[in-house]
């Protein structure tokens, strides 16, 4: 007879930092490794040693490669963790991309705040940098999806396809009897690039996501949304400025951009794509045309229609360029990256717009321009906002409610515990009482640390 014992080291009442880890059999496996993003007292979490001794983890599992999944990883490592980081081939991959350009980003701004002196901290410090991540990547290893791994004789598990980005998975975890499903996020069933995600069949210990718990997609696709709203910002000859996720968002707004210039929906200005990660994700797309809907012509035609920035100085020079046109820059909340550098030029401009295209986490910019602020602080500096601020839902990677609600249906029987993870209150409480009302069954939604234990046989 043994114990599960099961910690939430992070996306429990928030939709970020995800982090759960589970101890069982003589084993410590910790399920994905995210960074806290967003609020304050989120991001200072990061800061925090870990609950757990991270030399102790034997094994990272992760459900796909975004940084509120993978993004803790080097300071992990740096703190003594040595075992094998696994996940599909495309989300390592992209985490590798991802966390390069993490790294980077918190070196620049390192060095930005020690300049200007806008940071409390002498000096100010990255939580990790480029030497941190490449000591991560010999950890990485890739598994198949669908196929049952074992760790030893009383616990495997598996990925299985998940849409929301390239590579992303559920996993379903054996330990003795039980079976443990992590949902990480969950993609839509209708996507213009990715396919429909898989469904489980069983858990009796289901961690799943609720991002969007509380909400619904507009009925209205996406696109036929797009058209709308770009003409409408091109009839005031302004630049259009979307701060965007470079993994999948942006791949999907260059799909829909060119589907629109191909029929002639748009006007024929210059679009551009500036963010160095996105354009590397674009590779991965290349590399890995089973995990999505677009043949490698495709692909290839899509990009042409779109001009890449390549350096800082192109970004600048673009930033100064007053002729209409629309850039697509990182990051997706306006957290930081190049999208900061057009938001100093064109937040302060009457003409301008800024297209909001997801979902923006309480304590980013993102949120702040969302819920109508009058000024934005960046880099040390108060910026006034008199763009027109747009916002489109339909982009969004997540399932909504409904789809949460149909991502379940299959389980043949009710789990023993449900536990509703990476969401704010609201999305959190949004799908419990529609689990109820649908299921009839109950659900829990876990705090920061909060401990668990259940019984288990070999």
């Amino acid at each position: 007879m043994s114990n599960i014992k099961i910690k939430f080291l992070g996306a429990a009442g928030t939709v970020t930092g995800s982090k759960y880890l589970i101890t069982a059999f003589g084993k410590n496996i910790l399920i994905d490794c995210g960074l806290f993003q967003g609020l304050k007292e989120l991001r200072l979490l990061n800061w925090e040693p870990l609950s757990f001794p991270p030399a102790q983890i034997d094994v990272v599992l992760l459900t796909h490669a975004h940084l509120d999944h993978t993004g803790y990883l080097p300071r992990l490592v740096k703190e003594g963790f040595t075992g094998n980081i696994i996940g599909t081939s495309p989300t390592l991959q992209v985490a590798e991309i991802i966390l390069k350009d993490s790294a980077k980003i918190q070196e620049e701004d390192a060095v930005r705040a020690n300049k200007f002196h806008y940071s409390k901290h002498k000096p100010a410090l990255p939580l990790y940098g480029l030497p941190e991540v490449e000591n991560t990547l010999p950890l990485f290893q890739q598994q198949p999806l669908n196929e049952w791994i074992n760790i030893n004789e009383h616990i495997r598990y598996r990925f299985r396809y998940n849409g929301h980005i390239i590579g992303a998975t559920f996993i379903e975890l054996q330990l003795g009897d039980k079976t443990l499903v992590f949902s990480g996020d969950i993609g839509r069933e209708i996507d213009p690039l990715l396919f429909p995600p898989d469904r489980p069949e069983k858990a009796n210990i289901l961690f799943v996501e609720a991002t969007y718990g509380n909400r619904l997609h507009p009925a209205e696709p996406a696109i036929n949304s797009l058209e709308i709203l770009i003409n409408r910002c091109m009839a005031r000859n302004g630049t259009i400025i979307i701060p965007s996720f470079s993994v999948e968002r942006t791949q999907l707004l260059m799909y829909l951009f060119w589907q629109l210039k191909k029929t002639n929906k748009i006007p024929d200005i210059p679009i551009y794509m500036d963010s160095p990660m996105g354009r590397n994700v674009l590779e991965v797309f290349h590399r890995n045309t089973d995990w999505h809907k677009l043949s490698t012509d495709e692909c290839s035609e899509m990009c042409n229609t779109i001009k890449r920035i390549k350096s800082v100085d192109e970004t600048f020079a673009l930033a100064e360029d007053n002729t209409p046109k629309i850039i697509i820059a990182g990051s997706g909340m306006a957290a930081g990256g190049r999208v900061l550098t057009y938001f100093e030029k064109y937040l302060g401009d009457e003409s301008a717009t800024i297209l909001l295209v997801g979902f923006q986490a309480e304590g980013t910019r993102g949120r702040a321009l969302l819920e109508g602020a009058s000024e934005i602080k960046m880099r040390g500096k108060f910026y006034a906002v008199k763009a027109h601020i747009e916002n489109i839902e339909g982009l969004s990677g997540h399932a909504d409610q409904n789809g949460l609600i149909d991502w379940m249906r299959k389980l043949q029987s009710k789990p023993d515990k449900i536990f509703i993870v990476h969401s704010e209150a609201d999305g959190a409480k949004g799908l419990q009482e529609k689990i109820k009302e649908v299921y009839k069954w109950d659900s829990e939604i876990p705090v920061l640390n909060q401990k668990e234990e259940f019984e288990l046989k070999n």
